[in-house]
């Protein structure tokens, strides 16, 4: 059974905006290009998914836009060519090595875990709480940025029940960031 895992930048108070906590230093955008390269493909809803494509979508041109640095590249590289499932009932098509998963969400990542191959990473604010619902989440992984951002939506908000977790690692970088990843102790 391949695993899931959820990976989000998370703020001290639980907020999830993208625009809520510090932009990525070099570390963090290192770590997160490290992670990119270890998953088979990731799993996203509507919104996130076109938050991504908009923001790391290489260009018809070629030509990453001006605002990366040479820090973002490989980041942009690894997301623009990883293979995508887009969760979403209002989308007919989708592209940028994307495909489409239409149906009920809980029949269609199944069958996605169950087919040979490695890890499956999930991002994003709502359907994360929908696969954790139904209990489809495997890791959590969660970069919590010394922010306190007073607003934005929450980490998993919105839970039926609580999760039992268990501590399966803990990094520190020196931004004073802190990569939590935790394994669900209930198997879904």
């Amino acid at each position: 059974m391949r695993p899931l895992r959820y990976s989000i930048n998370v703020t001290l108070d639980g907020s999830v905006h993208h625009e809520a906590g510090l932009p990525p230093d070099e570390e963090s955008m290192h770590y997160w290009t490290e992670q990119m390269a270890q998953v088979d493909a990731l799993i996203l809803g509507r919104v996130t998914y076109s938050m991504m494509e908009s923001a790391w979508r290489r260009p018809a041109s070629g030509e990453w836009p001006d605002w990366m640095t040479a820090r973002d590249l490989p980041f942009a590289e690894a997301i623009d060519t990883a293979l995508k499932y887009v969760v979403s009932g209002t989308l007919d098509a989708v592209d940028w090595n994307a495909e489409l998963l239409a149906g009920d969400v809980g029949s269609a990542i199944r069958r996605l875990k169950a087919e040979p191959g490695g890890p499956l990473w999930v991002g994003g604010v709502t359907l994360p709480v929908a696969l954790a619902d139904l209990g489809l989440i495997d890791e959590y992984e969660f970069v919590v940025q010394p922010v306190l951002a007073g607003h934005g939506p929450h980490l998993l908000s919105g839970l039926r029940e609580h999760l039992r977790l268990e501590l399966l690692d803990r990094r520190e970088f020196r931004s004073g960031a802190v990569v939590l990843r935790y394994r669900s102790t209930v198997v879904g």
